[in-house]
């Protein structure tokens, strides 16, 4: 049995403030296979991002651990990629520059880095934008930059802090499809936080579903639907009803805390 290649064991999060401690996450035990296409889905508050940000080493866990390829996370990491909802990208860089970047600084000879970044502009539908700045781009075309930043790396794991929550629905469905091709050529691991339900039954083989805070594991759902995944499946509406239901909860658990807080005030 190989070792699984991003393993969560115990993992709380304590931010502590002049207000007190706020407990994000608490007692997170996941085991995420080799290719597996993981969402984390709940709503705001539940701390979706701060685990991302844990397994993306740029905030450690208070208690527990976390291990990629059968290594301790104690930081970023090349075998881990991160995109951002918000691009990320310089912005005194043209595309071709900003996709180059992390294989210049990583010292890669030139014919190198000319060849895989023509490859994914290619990949990507970007090579006719490849002089262009980040400000002269659509949205979706600066995380179709941000991605290929990523691929250049060739990092085992993505890691995908809602990087279409700000598109358009339709943007967002093109994007969709394109990191599933890209998925299912590389077979790369991808954790992907959402609060979108259907966003997270279209593209996954397994739906975490958080608590609101503190963080931890309400439900572990396998998808099972064959792909490509039509909306309008019955099947599909009958997974997003569930996963509706289990969010609501939160979503309520929210409001209710917001209400003593008020009364309190």
């Amino acid at each position: 049995m190989t070792a699984s290649p991003i393993r969560i064991e115990g993992v709380d999060k304590t931010f502590s403030s002049a207000g007190g401690e706020l407990v994000a996450l608490k007692d997170i035990n996941l085991d995420i296979p080799a290719g597996q296409f993981t969402c984390l889905l709940g709503p705001s508050g539940c701390g979706k991002s701060t685990l991302l940000n844990a397994v993306a080493g740029f905030a450690l866990p208070t208690r527990g651990t976390i291990r990629t390829g059968g290594h301790p996370v104690t930081g970023p990491g090349p075998d881990r990629g991160m995109v951002f909802q918000e691009y990320a990208l310089f912005p005194w860089m043209t595309v071709e520059q900003n996709v180059a970047f992390g294989l210049e600084i990583k010292g890669v000879d030139k014919a190198a880095i000319n060849a895989t970044v023509a490859r994914l502009l290619e990949m990507l539908s970007l090579s006719d934008f490849r002089q262009r700045f980040p400000k002269d781009l659509s949205g979706g075309m600066r995380q179709r930059v941000a991605i290929a930043r990523v691929l250049a790396l060739d990092s085992p794991i993505m890691l995908m802090d809602e990087p279409f929550g700000a598109l358009d629905a339709l943007t967002r469905r093109n994007l969709q499809d394109e990191l599933l091709r890209i998925w299912a050529a590389t077979g790369k691991t991808i954790i992907f936080v959402t609060h979108s339900i259907e966003e997270a039954i279209y593209l996954a083989d397994r739906i975490v579903v958080m608590t609101y805070r503190p963080g931890t594991v309400k439900r572990d759902v396998t998808v099972d639907l064959p792909r490509l995944r039509d909306p309008a499946a019955p099947e599909f509406n009958a997974l997003k009803r569930e996963l509706g239901q289990l969010v609501m909860e939160e979503q309520q658990r929210h409001h209710n805390d917001e209400l003593r807080m008020a009364a309190v005030d």
